[in-house]
């Protein structure tokens, strides 16, 4: 019985472990969103550079993590991110930035060789999550300098987007979020941008100062000198 018993377990502990990687390699892989964005061709635009940006640690995964509500974190079992969440991330500030700027100088920090930022951009993202019953929630803090590296603007950023509690609408809540971070990030490279090119153009409009007009001449008195004789005296 025991030489029997032994192959049937082994057979048994092989077909469980064969259906669950079978399971696990159906799980459906998901990415975050652009939305509607478009590239531009040209080479033209602000020069920014993107970064440092740091991701929380608890991101970088590919886990697609479910906020529970106690506050604790589950990874799903139902589904994951197709590739590491972080550098997900990274790729979709560069693209959604690049598109709402119209600009193709968009360098992820370390610079490359020879790119001089007209600005840069600091990101830290502490939170990205979302959960069955629990809203897709975004918090970061960016940090926009200029040139010279002297700090021109910043922001500490709370994001909340409301899911109909799926994974696939919990993706695309977080996407969400992630596309109106990049509004608030364009709006204030955009500001910050503003100043430099305003100057010319408020130059351009000033009105032209009137010329003063000259002083009339003056017109010397004649007074007569009283005496042996009229004498008029200038």
């Amino acid at each position: 019985m025991t030489a029997v018993r032994v192959p049937l377990l082994l057979l048994l502990v092989a077909v469980l472990g064969l259906a669950g990687c079978a399971r696990y390699q159906q799980a459906p892989l998901y990415q975050l969103d652009s939305g509607d964005i478009r590239l531009p061709t040209a080479e033209q635009g602000i020069a920014v550079l993107l970064g440092p940006v740091a991701i929380a640690d608890y991101l970088q995964r590919e886990a697609l993590l479910q906020r529970q509500a106690d506050g604790s974190l589950i990874a799903a079992d139902d589904g994951r991110w197709a590739g590491s969440l972080a550098a997900d991330i990274d790729q979709q500030l560069l693209r959604q930035l690049a598109s709402r700027l119209n600009s193709q100088r968009l360098v992820l920090a370390p610079a490359t060789v020879g790119f001089v930022p007209q600005v840069r951009l600091g990101l830290s993202i502490t939170r990205l999550d979302s959960g069955p019953q629990r809203p897709a929630v975004l918090e970061a803090q960016w940090r926009l300098a200029g040139a010279d590296g002297k700090l021109l603007d910043g922001r500490l950023v709370r994001l909340e987007e409301t899911h109909n509690g799926s994974l696939v609408d919990q993706v695309r809540a977080q996407s969400l979020v992630i596309q109106q971070l990049v509004e608030q990030l364009a709006a204030a490279v955009e500001v910050s941008a503003m100043p430099a090119a305003a100057a010319p153009a408020q130059a351009r409009k000033r009105p032209a100062t009137k010329p003063t007009p000259p002083a009339a001449p003056r017109i010397p008195v004649v007074e007569p000198m009283r005496g042996e004789g009229e004498v008029f005296r200038f």
